[in-house]
């Protein structure tokens, strides 16, 4: 390991892991995951919950570096440009590589040509959470807020997001436009929520369990088929009278043209560490589901979340903040 490699690892967050036998030479040196949002968010979340037991299977550090700004597709867009050696990788997210594509025109990257898709990591709701302050208890009372003329804020980790689409489709069915605040991340809004700077969010469940545990916020929506045993107080929009059903996805994926053993061996590591009693377990208390797809279905699933979200995103009228 040179220097600069060994520099990069003792900032790193990751822990590092005994050297173990390499099949065909890689990995040999740290993998870096970009981040495209900022820290305290649910990509951020499950990144790290990943990072430590992948490292500790390849015997090479993990090392976790955000880099969020345009709906993740900066920290994206620097990962396609980077070469297919299996050092660089990035959490690919539905906001980078499913809604992206279509909300943001001048995108510089393909979603799916351009990326090696290695891995689902997990899947999961969204949730609608108010500050307790706010007066907000439901979706009536946010409707009832919005219908005053006023209007109403509602914050998310940024353009582009699950998340902000999901603000943009409640203010359709509420017949007028949500504010919507958008922050570098799932971390900073939430704690802009938390100390009243802005009334409400539209968050991933896995970033905001503890928040929702802890009371410092109040869940009023969740965006499944069914109320989730972890937070079976909070109801679904379909229950309060709105047909709002989504899912947000997070997985691993590299530039175009990494060497198929490489994938291969990355795709069966993950899917070894997402099986573990352990990290199931942690994703069954935030809410979400770990992925087991292997990297062609993870790349087809890509595919035709780029197909499906494009009609919609356009007409929604989104557009990027």
């Amino acid at each position: 390991m040179s220097q600069e490699a060994g520099r990069r690892g003792v900032l790193a967050t990751s822990l590092f892991a005994p050297r173990v036998l390499r099949a065909q030479g890689w990995p040999s040196q740290p993998i870096r995951v970009v981040v495209p949002f900022a820290p305290g968010g649910t990509t951020d979340l499950m990144a790290r919950l990943v990072a430590t037991p992948l490292s500790g299977r390849l015997g090479v550090p993990v090392i976790l570096e955000n880099r969020p700004g345009a709906g993740a597709t900066v920290g994206s867009l620097m990962v396609a440009q980077s070469p297919p050696d299996g050092t660089v990788l990035v959490m690919s997210n539905i906001a980078s590589h499913g809604i992206g594509p279509t909300l943001y025109p001048n995108i510089r990257y393909d979603a799916v040509r351009d990326f090696s898709h290695v891995a689902m990591v997990t899947s999961n709701p969204s949730v609608f959470v108010a500050n307790p302050r706010a007066g907000i208890a439901s979706l009536a009372d946010l409707a009832a807020r919005h219908a005053q003329g006023t209007g109403i804020d509602m914050a998310s980790s940024g353009a582009g997001s699950s998340n902000h689409l999901l603000i943009v489709l409640m203010g359709r069915a509420l017949g007028r436009e949500i504010n919507h605040i958008p922050f570098r991340g799932a971390g900073p809004a939430m704690t802009a929520v938390v100390g009243g700077q802005v009334p409400l969010m539209s968050d991933s469940l896995p970033s905001a369990a503890s928040h929702l545990r802890a009371g410092t916020v109040r869940g009023i929506a969740l965006s499944d088929v069914a109320r989730h045993p972890a937070f079976p107080d909070v109801p679904t929009f379909r229950e309060q009278g709105y047909d709002l059903v989504g899912t947000s996805w997070f997985g691993l994926s590299g530039p175009a043209g990494m060497p198929g053993h490489v994938v291969q061996r990355l795709n069966s590591e993950i899917r070894a560490v997402l099986a573990t009693p352990e990290l199931r377990a942690r994703f069954a208390e935030l809410g979400g589901t770990p992925g087991t797809m292997s990297a062609a279905e993870y790349t087809e699933h890509v595919r035709r979340e780029v197909e499906f979200w494009a009609p919609i995103v356009r007409d929604s009228g989104a557009q990027p903040d």
